[in-house]
């Protein structure tokens, strides 16, 4: 699946979300005019009311847990990007720092970083980041061989080719963790009954609320701000992909200094 068929589902999926909360408050206004008069007396107007309370703070709870699981999701993708373009450039600087006998496996490690940087910001913007790529994965497993293979000629070389070999090992341990850590944190269930219980919200608003033209408008701006959360909720989750896709900076910094 593309980049932009993700966003035009997570834009989708928030529309929904606002058409149907939308939709309730209208059926709220419709219901008014169709129950009978003793079901529109002020203790049914308190009864409901206390009930709607209730669930406006089921619903907002719920509403900032999501935000803040999916903020939470982002933030830790980005700062592991982050580490690991750390980890590169470290790397690159202890091999560099071996001398001229580790230039092969700097050359594999540029690769490696062009390689990644492909896989998931890739230039043409029509498919999803891809962290899984075998063809990467054995270009990092291929850099840990050939340090291996160095022949340092005395402890101080012998030194940087053990720390560039735990080096490696780390970058290969982060990214599974990168891996792992892309599949959704926010699970569908729980949107689908957030909805709910703000579509009943609204319809209970619907009922007791005047019937007019500023209240339909009020509707339909308050449906679209919950569908912009959802929406928020969608793309934080995916932080990979996206309209608010984590940047690619790091690693073009680091692949820079590679090319030095």
């Amino acid at each position: 699946m593309s980049g932009r068929v993700q966003v035009m589902n997570a834009v989708t999926a928030s529309l929904v979300v606002a058409a149907c909360i939308f939709a309730g408050g209208l059926a709220g206004l419709y219901l008014h005019r169709i129950l009978p008069q003793h079901h529109l007396t002020k203790e049914t107007q308190d009864v409901i009311r206390l009930g709607t309370g209730m669930l406006s703070v089921l619903a907002s709870l719920v509403l900032g847990l999501l935000i803040a699981t999916s903020k939470s999701s982002y933030d830790s993708t980005d700062r592991a990007v982050r580490s690991y373009a750390a980890e590169l450039a470290l790397l690159n600087e202890i091999l560099r720092d071996y001398g001229g006998g580790a230039s092969v496996p700097r050359d594999l490690l540029r690769s490696y970083t062009e390689g990644l940087l492909q896989d998931v910001w890739p230039k043409d913007g029509e498919r999803t980041a891809v962290l899984e790529d075998d063809k990467t994965r054995l270009l990092l497993e291929h850099v840990r061989e050939t340090i291996r293979a160095l022949k340092p000629i005395d402890t101080g070389q012998k030194s940087l080719q053990d720390r560039a070999i735990d080096i490696n090992i780390n970058l290969l341990r982060e990214r599974w963790l990168l891996i792992e850590q892309q599949g959704p944190s926010v699970q569908r269930v729980v949107l689908v009954i957030l909805v709910s219980w703000v579509t009943v919200i609204f319809a209970s608003f619907g009922v007791y609320a005047p019937r007019n033209s500023t209240v339909v408008l009020t509707f339909l701006i308050c449906s679209l701000a919950i569908g912009g959360a959802i929406f928020l909720i969608l793309e934080m989750d995916r932080p990979l992909d996206g309209v608010m896709q984590i940047s690619s900076w790091p690693l073009r910094n680091v692949l820079s200094y590679m090319n030095w």
